[in-house]
């Protein structure tokens, strides 16, 4: 029962600096509400015009590009380093079949039109 004691105290201790750091805002703090400062804004720029406006999901294919090579490098740097020990055929071929996996993600980028840099 004492690591269960020591995991309620932890739980209770961050719950308790929460309150407390809330609580210290809340005294602390000056409260000056004015009609700016109650107005919806975005990025520090003020709404103009409709609420509602269509987005562009150009983003998508960037963010398809970094998980293909972010996940290219949080899987190949581990294996490259423990390379030096006996892996074996089995290791190489699963190592053969994620690069292949990759390498389809790059061609289907590359198809689209993703990695040129105009």
């Amino acid at each position: 029962m004492e690591g269960y004691v020591v995991v309620a105290g932890t739980l209770l201790a961050g719950i308790a600096l929460v309150i407390a750091a809330y609580t210290a805002r809340r005294l602390l703090a000056p409260a000056a509400p004015t009609r700016a400062k109650l107005t919806t804004y975005e990025s520090g720029v003020d709404p103009v015009g409709d609420g509602w406006s269509q987005a562009q999901v150009r983003y998508l294919a960037y963010a398809y590009l970094y998980v293909i090579f972010a996940v290219d490098a949080v899987y190949l740097f581990p294996w490259a380093l423990v390379l030096r020990s006996d892996l074996g055929l089995a290791s190489l071929v699963e190592v053969a079949v994620f690069i292949g996996i990759v390498l389809v993600g790059l061609l289907h980028a590359a198809r689209r039109g993703l990695l040129r840099w105009v």
